[in-house]
């Protein structure tokens, strides 16, 4: 993945990071305030495969399902790049490069078509939080290397990264959206 330093989607925001630490319900509590936002890429291609005995599981063919997760958040970027207003992203294009790439999987060039707010949020390790699912069967050691890993790759990317504080899902909307309104205001990782 090269880095590429042009932002021309300022409207979609990013907020990733570890599994399991908050960001899906920071996500709802967003679209209650009205704002847009993008679910997950990985859990709807897991709902679907789960539904139709699908072999694109990350436990079974994690290659192809993130082969499917970056099809699937391309286009959800796509979808979204020319709105008018804020567009809040649960992941983006960027995870899934990452997670191919940790596979050595090559991936083309979607982090250069999709480029997001030069600001992405990550939501770091949060153990008291985290619990596995039906959708989520990785255990808290595998969510915190895949952190440690798109820690390095949005700089990687040029884009800032911000680190979401660990507290109540209002207050972290509330912090987000501080930041977002005068980026000066916290500290960057």
């Amino acid at each position: 993945m090269d880095h590429v330093s042009t932002f021309d989607h300022h409207h979609c925001v990013v907020i990733s990071g570890c599994s399991g630490s908050g960001k899906s319900t920071l996500l709802e509590v967003l679209a209650r305030r009205g704002h847009a936002v993008v679910p997950e890429a990985g859990r709807r291609v897991v709902q679907r495969e789960l539904a139709a005995g699908g072999k694109a599981l990350p436990w079974v063919d994690l290659g192809m399902f993130l082969q499917q997760v970056l099809a699937l958040a391309v286009d959800d970027f796509m979808a979204h790049r020319h709105a008018p207003h804020l567009v809040f992203f649960d992941r983006s294009v960027v995870d899934a490069l990452a997670g191919l790439e940790h596979l050595g999987i090559a991936a083309g060039m979607a982090a250069a078509d999709c480029r997001y707010h030069a600001t992405v949020f990550l939501s770091p390790p949060w153990p008291e939080i985290y619990v596995a699912d039906a959708e989520r069967r990785h255990d808290f050691a595998a969510a915190k290397a895949e952190y440690e890993r798109l820690c390095a790759v949005y700089p990687r990317l040029g884009y800032r990264v911000v680190t979401l504080p660990q507290c109540d899902a209002g207050a972290r909307a509330d912090w987000l959206l501080e930041v977002l309104a005068n980026p000066t205001l916290r500290p960057v990782r």
